[in-house]
């Protein structure tokens, strides 16, 4: 949630009308100088670096050099400092969403499907499957394995809660494609999180579907040996 709210914090720099403008300005004419900027804007020119200069410090643009006279060698002058749009992606939704990952691995899972010639849908139960073995890879090594598969819940927006001896899922990150193809979608969701569950070491939780109103289909709960009892703890 903590990089939900830097974004949140970074976007706030378009908050004010001058800023505003000066991004736009730069969305529609490529890179800009402050000169350019001063005179589309009619600021003046401390006013124009500064909105720019808050922008870049807010990851939304960024800055080179080059030289705008059109003239190069001795007595061309000295190159001018410019502002371009940031290669920077910024998704907020409330609850968090998370359809870059849902469309990563449906895009993986039709290239391996069509490579391996398997049907789609056991492309996507693989790809979903890895990516949740590397994503727990993000999880620190310290403390608790149980505490850390609820730090990266929370870090993919899922907004786990412990309801008994399970952890309950009250947002679902793919909720709109989930609406649309539920069994397609819920089905990868439940392989994710289980590949999450297998690469964190000790974390002794097992997913299933169970699909609630107002909670994600996937709930997780202590595993269970096969004569039915507890792994110790």
């Amino acid at each position: 949630m903590e990089e939900f709210f830097n974004e949140v914090s970074d976007i706030a720099s378009l908050d004010h009308p001058v800023s505003r403008a000066a991004y736009q300005l730069v969305v529609e004419r490529g890179w800009v100088t402050r000169d350019a900027a001063t005179v589309a804007l009619d600021v003046p020119r401390s006013v124009a670096a500064f909105h720019l200069d808050k922008l870049v410090d807010a990851g939304l643009l960024d800055t080179r050099y080059e030289r705008t006279s059109g003239r190069t060698g001795p007595g061309a002058g000295r190159p001018s400092k410019v502002y371009g749009r940031s290669a920077r992606e910024i998704n907020l939704s409330l609850p968090p969403r998370r359809y870059d990952l849902a469309g990563s691995v449906l895009a993986d899972a039709v290239v391996r499907a069509d490579a391996a010639e398997i049907p789609v849908a056991q492309a996507v139960t693989e790809v979903a499957r890895q990516v949740g073995q590397d994503v727990a890879n993000e999880v620190s090594g310290s403390g608790r394995a149980r505490d850390s598969v609820i730090e990266l819940l929370r870090r993919y927006g899922y907004e786990p809660r412990k309801r008994g001896r399970e952890i309950a899922l009250l947002n679902c990150p793919f909720h709109a494609l989930a609406e649309q193809h539920r069994d397609l979608v819920c089905g990868m969701n439940l392989e994710f999180l289980t590949g999450v569950l297998e690469g964190v070491s000790g974390a002794k939780l097992s997913a299933r579907l169970a699909p609630e109103p107002g909670y994600c289909c996937v709930r997780l709960a202590t595993a269970t040996r096969r004569d039915g009892a507890e792994p110790p703890r």
